[in-house]
């Protein structure tokens, strides 16, 4: 994205891991990007889900999950981030504040993009097509939660955000 000006259009924030602090963090972003193409994947496409819901925004969606405050039985107490280390305490306030955030599912195929991979080991790919079958669906075979071969698909992120067809020709995506 460096290589193509674009640096200053991305974000990637370091979410904090209550969701209740992570929405305060989207929603600062959303508001100094003015209109940003949300993209998320996992718990992220759920917080992408409901902020694109919120603000009417565009959103593409990595094997999202749906409902996770119900997946989370069994999981209370110390986690980690796998990121960066940081150990911290997953509790009932958590799951709450994650309910809070649910939304119905989207009706607008205009709106959002949805990509699955039936081998997500992670999450069961058939809640995520059932929750968004309105939506633009690009269901792929075999692959896993961290979504196999996305730099290829780069060229569709950005076509859906908007960008020109010219600046699709200039990506290398072997840099990706």
């Amino acid at each position: 994205m460096k290589s193509l000006g674009l640096a200053d259009r991305l974000q990637v924030p370091e979410l904090h891991h209550h969701p209740r602090q992570a929405m305060l963090q989207l929603e600062a972003a959303i508001t100094a990007l003015g209109r940003p193409l949300l993209v998320g994947s996992s718990l992220g496409g759920y917080y992408a889900t409901h902020l694109a819901q919120r603000h009417g925004l565009k959103a593409v969606l990595i094997n999202p999950a749906v409902n996770p405050h119900q997946l989370f039985d069994g999981f209370l107490g110390v986690q980690q981030n796998l990121y960066t280390g940081e150990q911290w305490q997953l509790t009932e306030d958590h799951i709450r504040a994650l309910a809070e955030l649910e939304v119905p599912a989207p009706q607008d195929p205009q709106q959002f993009q949805v990509w699955l991979q039936t081998g997500d080991e992670t999450l069961d790919y058939r809640r995520a097509e059932k929750f968004y079958r309105a939506c633009a669906l690009r269901i792929q075979a075999g692959g896993d939660h961290s979504f196999q071969g996305f730099a290829e698909r780069m060229p569709a992120l950005l076509t859906f955000a908007g960008f020109a067809p010219d600046l699709l020709q200039k990506i290398d995506l072997s840099a990706l």
